[in-house]
């Protein structure tokens, strides 16, 4: 069985460990397999012996979009930077629309995003930046306009997930601090003064929304042979456990035994070692194949003469991305107010540093702050400085609360996808 963790796409050309490990397991020759094949995000988006009935769950009624216009989502400061200029994406080129406002509601681009401080020079350039927001984080802090938002435990909700057996019904367990709204009740107003109140809401109340969500949802179930019980019941109980299927799913196994009859989704309908249509988009830095290619930044590089460590940044154990990095259980890890960096006890001596000393994290595109940790669990060469602390830059662009995204680079993992390279970063490290 070959496992591949999301965060291998988080470095440069980082699609093709992806590519390379379908074609691993196709050469191994246990695709379709019980315990064999291939499998990506396991315990993120795919789940490992969490077995569960499929259940269309019911979404909320959408109009038709008649933008066309996007970029891929880590080109947010691209975007801001040059209206009208070209991207390559998916085997086309598209063009950067000219962005005059930014809503931005649900996530955090002074969280997520790379080179932080480019993008702070960059959201500038908007006439306007509103904000749906509950806390003073760093979005918040960059918008012109906050809109302040309800937390979950300020509103009534049902919590579910497509690939989780169990519904939670989450009953509102304060009311809403000063002026604060759920979403709905913001988009309610906005949709009031643009006269569309009634064609926004169909006449619904944010219960009434739970209850049509989870009636049809309900039904859907019963459609494929599962049973949901009653709202009231949900209501009542807290909580339910969907069926679980009597025969365990094996990924592609409809594929093995008859490949014509359940072909792949790909052009051929078979794995694919080589793409003539990814070959065909004339890419230099994704061709038509599985290749290793030369990172943008990494040890075996003249970069490293000056950049000695390799920085990982993963996810926090404390929060969920930056989520309450404000509160007491993120705020633990930082009794003296830094954020925890882990070296090898044998590059620390290289450096001068002891645990516990306040390091500078550094590199071209900025630097930060961090409290040196010791540990054997890393290799030498490499620190971790977790993701998560919210951004706080001094005068100079310094980031006071140790956000690892301040050092790393901003560009596309390819042409083809362009996702973000996070993990392709060197840094060096001194005592201050």
């Amino acid at each position: 069985m070959i496992g591949l963790s999301w965060s291998l796409t988080r470095q440069d050309h980082g699609e093709q460990p992806f590519w390379l490990g379908t074609v691993l397991a196709a050469m191994l020759g246990q695709i379709g397999l019980p315990g064999g094949g291939v499998g990506f995000g396991y315990g993120a988006t795919n789940t490992v012996g969490l077995e569960r009935s499929p259940v269309q769950f019911q979404a909320l009624p959408q109009g038709h979009n008649p933008v066309a216009t996007f970029i891929p989502v880590a080109r947010i400061t691209e975007l801001l930077e040059k209206p009208g200029a070209p991207f390559t994406y998916n085997g086309a080129v598209n063009h950067y629309p000219d962005t005059r406002l930014v809503w931005w509601a649900g996530g955090n681009p002074f969280h997520h995003h790379q080179d932080l401080n480019r993008l702070r020079r960059a959201w500038a350039k908007p006439e306007t930046v509103i904000a749906n927001e509950w806390c003073w984080n760093a979005l918040a802090q960059h918008a012109d306009i906050v809109l302040p938002c309800t937390t979950t435990l300020e509103r009534e909700d049902i919590n579910l997930g497509p690939r989780d057996p169990y519904l939670v019904y989450m009953a509102q367990a304060v009311a809403p601090v000063a002026e604060a709204r759920d979403d709905y009740a913001i988009f309610r107003g906005i949709a009031r003064q643009l006269g569309i109140e009634e064609t926004y809401t169909e006449g619904r109340e944010t219960s009434d929304w739970l209850a049509w969500l989870y009636k049809h949802s309900r039904e859907k179930a019963q459609q494929n042979g599962v049973a949901m019980p009653e709202l009231t019941t949900l209501k009542r109980e807290g909580y339910c456990k969907l069926e679980i299927p009597e025969e365990p799913f094996v990924m592609l196994a409809k594929f093995r035994a008859d490949p014509v009859a359940h072909p792949l989704k790909t052009p051929s309908g078979k794995v694919e070692i080589f793409s003539k249509a990814i070959a065909g988009f004339g890419l230099s830095d994704c061709p038509g194949h599985p290749y290793w290619m030369e990172p943008v930044e990494w040890l075996g590089s003249a970069l490293s003469k000056d950049y000695t460590q390799h920085l990982i940044s993963n996810q926090p154990r404390n929060k969920l991305h930056s989520q309450l990095d404000h509160g007491a259980v993120s705020q633990a890890d930082r009794p003296n107010g830094y954020e925890p960096v882990y070296l090898h006890p044998l590059d620390a001596v290289k450096y001068g540093i002891t645990d516990g000393d306040i390091v500078r994290v550094f590199n071209q595109p900025g630097a930060c702050l961090g409290e040196a940790r010791l540990t054997e669990d890393l290799r030498r060469g490499v620190i971790k400085m977790s993701t998560g602390a919210w951004f706080a830059p001094d005068e100079d662009g310094v980031c006071q609360g140790g956000n690892p995204n301040v050092l790393t680079v901003d560009k596309g993992t390819s042409g083809l996808a362009q996702g973000p390279v996070a993990h392709s970063c060197l840094v060096g490290v001194v005592k201050i």
